[in-house]
């Protein structure tokens, strides 16, 4: 699951954030409505975290512009104020869900386990594509009577590649969906985590298996 989070006091952000990494999820954060919303426009996320007292645009600013533009990324928004026009002000102009601070990491992760509930596109907490399914709880691959608990890396690439089967992925796409837009990895490293998947799958003796396309990047698809 990919998230974008827009908080501009640095240490509150890199305090959720790595929370949100160390549950799995793929985040992007940004220090100011402006960011906030040009990443929005331009990514597909899975629910997006908004301040609403940021810098440049305000969380609302940011949501308004959101839902005018057709953007219907669940959207969860966090903030000081705590008064009821404040919280109607906030679910009015478009957003699923409001938590005031200070708040627990546990009220965050159950509220954002909510929000991500109710997207629009559900999908299911377990994807299967032939003859093995990964669970997106356990974060195990199964297939033919065997499973694999997986590294939080090997299970986002996996989990990304079975959302999008037979689709093309290239290269650059997975880096920064998996790794993040400011990853410092380089490039060769997804290759590496393809190569430790494909030994799963051979593992499982599994019906599908990841392709790849020069210059096109890879899919996963089953086998004839």
């Amino acid at each position: 699951m990919k998230l974008l989070y827009a908080e501009d006091e640095k240490s509150m952000a890199e305090a959720v954030t790595d929370i949100l990494k160390y549950h799995n999820y793929t985040v992007d954060t940004v220090y100011n409505g402006r960011d906030a919303y040009d990443y929005a426009a331009a990514e597909s996320y899975d629910g997006i975290i908004l301040d609403i007292m940021m810098p440049e645009l305000s969380g609302i600013e940011v949501l308004e512009r959101l839902r005018r533009a057709g953007n219907k990324t669940p959207i969860l928004l966090l903030t000081a104020k705590a008064e009821v026009e404040d919280r109607i002000m906030g679910l009015d102009a478009g957003a699923d869900d409001y938590l005031p601070k200070p708040f627990s990491m546990k009220e965050l992760l159950a509220r954002v386990r909510a929000m991500l509930r109710r997207r629009e596109a559900f999908t299911p907490d377990v994807l299967s594509v032939g003859s093995i399914s990964l669970n997106r709880q356990s974060y195990e691959l199964s297939g033919n009577g065997q499973s694999f608990s997986l590294p939080k890396l090997e299970y986002q690439v996996m989990e990304l590649l079975m959302l999008n089967q037979g689709i093309y992925l290239s290269t650059e796409d997975i880096l920064t969906r998996v790794w993040g837009y400011d990853t410092e990895a380089d490039i060769g490293v997804v290759w590496v985590y393809i190569s430790y998947l494909r030994k799963r799958l051979l593992a499982l003796n599994a019906n599908v298996e990841i392709c790849a396309k020069r210059n096109i990047g890879y899919k996963l698809e089953v086998a004839e």
